[in-house]
């Protein structure tokens, strides 16, 4: 018999890709979640949001009652695995609200037993695994591990089977546990201790934020040389193995990214001030499309149009994107602006008539569609990805 699986925060983007690739494993599964908005959706065979292959796993989980949807607390009992799949937001200063996230575990730890194996898989503050452990041996559990997902937001289901699992614990027994637990949907695993696996999550994290700041202030220095900086990066990857992670430059956004730098930053006091430099950098990308615009049109009070509203390609999550921001600062300084996303039902302006309409374009987010829209040289595009060859081409020698 599979082990049964409850997942908190079960219906949200890390817990409901992880809780199919379980069902569809064999393992009954319960998406626990205080957030019921979407259970009919799901129920009826359709994520709330872009999962590759999502719908596909969904129905047959569904079709072989491998999934429920609770979120009574007295269910939690009936599970021999419980994964936390909880977040830890930011506040008003950056600072991470870990209290947020223990206040959440204390409402759950009176449904808790000694038997359950605890898994945490939110991505968290450092020494917030050890408050948790104090917590639970006042109750003598002592099953706690913590396994930290590293996916691309959208691509959980095609990536966890083939990325190895990073495992921690508290002792044999419980990294055990987990760890058979987990090699039913993937095919490695790496144990660490714990305080290793929370830095590895937020050093991920930290070195991709890291690296679009570089390559946006890469942008920068170029476009004030009269230099493309998209294809100047194409020449120095080409045929150059050391330079092919350079990144494209653009909006690096999410909930993720910048939290996770954020919580590093804290952590390690940040003398240096490398990580809120990034920070700057990237949160201040907005900047340069607003300057680019003044640049060209003076003070005359044009229609911008804005394509894609997500906060990265191909997905339909608009948390902390960066296109919102930029949007705002635009109408703040007079400008008309109007917005459109075909991934989200709220921005539907189509595309040709935002394209029509406006006398300026910023491609804010690479869809793959938009390599094939057609915008007129008459029209002034910005377009830090290099996705379209049609248009104007800015500051390009």
């Amino acid at each position: 018999m599979k082990d049964n699986i409850l997942i908190i925060g079960g219906l949200g983007h890390i817990g409901l890709p992880l809780g199919l690739i379980f069902a569809n494993k064999g393992h009954d599964v319960c998406l626990f979640d205080n957030n019921q908005n979407n259970k009919e959706m799901i129920l009826n065979g359709h994520l709330p949001f872009i999962e590759e292959k999502g719908d596909v796993y969904l129905n047959k989980a569904i079709r072989n009652k491998k999934i429920v949807i609770n979120n009574e607390n007295m269910i939690i009992k009936k599970y021999k695995h419980v994964i936390i799949c909880i977040g830890t937001p930011l506040d008003e200063y950056l600072n991470p609200k870990t209290d947020d996230f223990l206040r959440a575990i204390d409402s759950f730890i009176p449904f808790f037993k000694k038997s359950q194996n605890i898994i945490i898989r939110s991505s968290i503050f450092p020494g917030v695994c050890d408050l948790v452990y104090s917590k639970l041996k006042k109750k003598k559990i002592t099953n706690l591990t913590y396994c930290p997902e590293r996916i691309v937001q959208g691509k959980s289901i095609v990536e966890i089977p083939y990325l190895p699992q990073i495992i921690s614990g508290y002792d044999n027994n419980s990294i055990r546990k987990t760890s058979n637990l987990f090699l039913s949907i993937t095919k490695k695993i790496i144990i660490s201790s714990v305080r290793e696996a929370e830095l590895i999550k937020l050093f991920s994290n930290a070195w991709r934020y890291l690296g679009f700041s570089i390559a946006n202030q890469f942008m920068q220095i170029s476009e004030n040389e009269g230099i493309n900086y998209e294809g100047l990066r194409l020449k120095m990857v080409e045929g150059y193995e050391r330079n092919k992670n350079i990144p494209k430059a653009g909006f690096a956004a999410g909930p993720c990214l910048l939290k996770d730098t954020m919580q590093l930053s804290s952590f390690s006091k940040d003398k240096s001030g490398i990580f809120s430099m990034a920070m700057l950098i990237n949160e201040g990308f907005t900047d340069y499309y607003l300057e680019k615009i003044k640049s060209e049109f003076g003070k005359k009070k044009i229609k911008v149009g804005i394509l894609g509203m997500a906060f990265k390609q191909d997905i339909d999550d608009i948390r902390d994107s960066l296109s919102f921001k930029l949007k705002k600062q635009l109408e703040l300084n007079g400008y008309t602006v109007v917005c459109s996303d075909y991934n989200i039902d709220k921005y539907t302006y189509k595309e040709q008539t935002l394209i029509n309409e406006c006398q300026s374009i910023i491609i804010a987010v690479p869809h793959k569609s938009y390599k094939k829209i057609k915008i007129p040289k008459s029209k002034f595009l910005i377009d830090t990805w290099g996705i379209t060859k049609h248009g104007k081409r800015q500051n390009q020698r």
